[in-house]
């Protein structure tokens, strides 16, 4: 189900998808970061997992963060960096949520 979820948002094995929110969270990453793409982030991240189908197998999955698993890994990493927490909009809880059939943290 994760797999197909980050499918369905737009990321897929032939790039992404023109109007879905994977193209919508690509442009406005872009335009913050001013033009390009960075790698690790949230749209990098997932068009790798969509373009491999390994979401679920890394840990992120339906029904959350898989213990001992890389998104697990990924997680406390970004938490340690944020001095504890996990921050809405970073890549682990954007991969998440859209994992989870979720937009992201977007409205």
């Amino acid at each position: 189900m994760a797999d197909r979820n980050v499918h369905n948002a737009g990321f897929t094995s032939s790039g992404i998808t023109g109007g879905s929110l994977a193209s919508s969270m690509m442009s406005d990453e872009a335009r913050a970061s001013g033009g390009g793409v960075p790698s690790g982030g949230p749209t990098s991240t997932l068009q790798g997992m969509g373009a491999k189908g390994t979401t679920h197998s890394s840990g992120f999955t339906s029904s959350g963060i898989s213990g001992g698993s890389k998104a697990s890994d990924m997680m406390s990493r970004e938490a340690t960096a944020h001095g504890g927490g996990v921050p809405r909009g970073g890549t682990t809880s954007t991969v998440q949520s859209i994992s989870m059939g979720g937009k992201g943290g977007r409205r």
